[in-house]
């Protein structure tokens, strides 16, 4: 169950920050953002080397895209396409709102069930498919902090968003500027969780039976006011309580 909080403030220097954590099987192989595809030339994001996709990406035009699994979907099925394909679709558009029109054509039988983030300063949405029936749906974000894992956006009876939603919108939002993440970088690793340490519920899950948190991003978009300034990724390349976070190239 990975996770993703997104905060939007349209007025803000940084209108747009997003944190996520990956939940994957220890032994799938992936390697760290960077410009993997010849296809794709203007995005950066993580490679999954098992089935070619991506779980998290930035395109030059200041898009993000993420996908997420639903319940009871982990892995590939025979006969589906991989969910690592959408947030490229998706990154190969320049907008948000591009992106998500374009998914929601999409026939989700296709896939596994999915949830999806794509967002830009302007307008970010939650996209979904059950993967039974062919519609996929879109749903705006609103201004805020929001959080999304297997269930629904902002579902408490998720047990890590009923922990977690709140103590995120008490948190300090990040400030890129000062390069003060703290407040984010130490949630994204915690381990505790409403029944305890080290359950599912918790941020930053151990690899017990093989699966477990395997990697975490911070990102943030400038503003529109700041033409010329590349957003910023963080990135640790294992779990967030245990491996430093680093800034990922975003350079052409």
């Amino acid at each position: 169950m990975c996770t993703v909080v997104i905060h939007r403030d349209p007025a803000a220097f940084w209108p747009l920050i997003l944190a996520a954590n990956r939940d994957e099987m220890a032994g799938r192989p992936w390697l760290p953002p960077a410009r993997h595809w010849d296809a794709f030339p203007h995005v950066v994001a993580g490679l999954d080397e098992e089935a070619g996709g991506t779980w998290l990406g930035v395109n030059d035009d200041g898009l993000i895209a993420a996908v997420l699994n639903r319940p009871g979907s982990l892995g590939p099925q025979t006969g589906k396409r991989s969910r690592g394909e959408l947030p490229l679709e998706a990154l190969g558009h320049a907008e948000a709102r591009e992106a998500a029109q374009a998914l929601a054509q999409l026939d989700g039988r296709a896939y596994r069930s999915f949830n999806m983030i794509v967002a830009d300063i302007r307008d970010a949405f939650w996209v979904r498919s059950v993967g039974d029936t062919p519609e996929v749906t879109v749903e705006a974000i609103g201004p805020g902090l929001s959080m999304l894992t297997a269930n629904d956006l902002n579902d408490i009876d998720s047990a890590r968003i009923g922990t977690y939603l709140p103590i995120f919108r008490a948190a300090s939002v990040p400030d890129p500027d000062k390069a003060d993440w703290a407040a984010w970088q130490r949630l994204m690793g915690s381990r505790n969780s409403a029944t305890g340490p080290g359950e599912r519920g918790a941020m930053n899950v151990g690899k017990g039976g093989g699966f477990g948190t395997v990697c975490s991003s911070l990102i943030a978009l400038p503003g529109v006011d700041r033409f010329g300034e590349k957003p910023q990724w963080l990135f640790a390349a294992g779990a967030p309580d245990m491996a430093p976070f680093e800034a990922v190239d975003l350079g052409a």
